[in-house]
């Protein structure tokens, strides 16, 4: 499988030390001043959401299937899904390849379920990330707090951010009432558990066409 890398930076320098690994051959990396688009397989795009929206049109344009981890875009969302539609072009996009976060989400979903008839409960989110990350609160975060409200968890859902030191990702959901506190907690130790997701994106996304989540690739 040859995949080309776009945005090479921490997670790109990672996904391609841990390419061969999987068995995969990295035959381009696109990053500024460094425009190497070989033909290849499947793309992974962790860049910024200005650069991803200058790069969208060229994977259409090649018809090359990609895998998005790169986050801040989502008013971008339909107008590119529409586009990857039409081309009938495999895409993977994702606030986090973490296979635990995407379970995680299943258990805070199912939380918010039982919750929504305690109005006694009060939500809030805390997520922590380092201090380059760009974006505040982080895609994950929205993810969550997306899910608690289709869940049918009606109320004010408090979410906060904490940019500090190297932290790869904690997300914190908590309930709360007058007497107790309940709190689900999903802490990455280091960036190799999203890179290693996208690269299982990337394989998985091959031979197929739509617009798929992590959630599609772990099959939940």
């Amino acid at each position: 499988m040859k995949l080309l890398i776009v945005g090479y930076g921490k997670m790109g320098h990672l996904i391609d030390q841990m390419a061969q690994d999987l068995g995969m051959e990295v035959v381009g990396r696109v990053d500024e001043g460094r425009d190497e688009w070989t033909p290849a397989d499947v793309a992974i795009d962790f860049t910024t959401a200005d650069a991803l929206v200058r790069n969208f049109p060229a994977y259409i344009e090649r018809k090359l299937p990609v895998v998005i981890g790169t986050t801040g875009w989502s008013a971008y969302a339909p107008q590119f899904r529409e586009q990857a539609e039409r081309a009938e072009l495999g895409v993977v996009a994702s606030a986090n390849f973490s296979i635990g976060v995407n379970i995680f989400q299943l258990v805070v979903t199912e939380a918010a379920r039982l919750m929504r008839q305690q109005p006694q409960y009060g939500a809030w989110i805390h997520e922590l990330h380092h201090a380059a990350k760009r974006d505040a609160p982080s895609g994950t975060a929205l993810a969550l707090k997306a899910a608690l409200e289709r869940a049918g968890y009606a109320r004010g859902i408090d979410v906060s951010s904490t940019r500090a030191g190297a932290i790869p990702g904690t997300h914190t959901i908590g309930f709360d009432a007058v007497s107790e506190t309940i709190t689900l907690t999903h802490t990455a130790r280091d960036r190799s558990v999203f890179a290693r997701g996208a690269l299982e994106a990337a394989r998985w996304i091959q031979g197929r066409q739509g617009w798929f989540t992590m959630r599609d690739v772990i099959g939940v």
